[in-house]
């Protein structure tokens, strides 16, 4: 994997709560939320069906390589490891805490974030709820998103 000394980085400086960039080539980023270990939570496909996953894996991420999964309207707030997140070739993995200007939250508000989400099933709108706005709101309690705008 091109991104292994960037993940490893991650793993040996990572703190509960920094905020997890996955800059594409192609110029927007998905953000996740590092809980250590080298874990990370962040918006992932919800449940599927044989049937949608087939769709999803054979045809939008085809012809959507960065971005097919989210173009089915449902995400699921997950945790898995750095390595299992997908991400197109040429994507740089980063903690990025200094592009949102918000004071972090306590560790134990983050903790609770993260506990009170994991496992939920959401819509995703681009615009207003998206990995961003998840990620910014578990660190800082405020669901911002630099990418389109507040």
């Amino acid at each position: 994997m091109a991104c292994s000394a960037q993940i490893k980085d991650i793993i040996a400086c990572g703190k509960l709560g920094d905020l997890i960039e996955f800059s594409y080539p192609i110029g927007f980023s998905h953000w996740g939320v590092y809980v250590g270990t080298g874990r990370v939570v962040h918006f992932a496909v919800a449940d599927e069906n044989e049937l949608q996953r087939r769709f999803r894996v054979h045809i939008l991420e085809k012809v959507f390589p960065s971005c097919g999964s989210i173009l089915l309207g449902r995400t699921k707030i997950h945790r898995e490891h750095l390595t299992h997140v997908p991400v197109p070739k040429g994507a740089q993995i980063k903690i990025s805490n200094g592009c949102h200007h918000y004071p972090a939250s306590s560790i134990t508000d983050m903790r609770w974030r993260l506990n009170a989400l994991l496992g939920e099933v959401l819509d995703y709108n681009l615009l207003s709820q998206n990995c961003e706005h998840f990620a910014t709101f578990v660190r800082y309690g405020v669901a911002v998103c630099n990418q389109v705008g507040s």
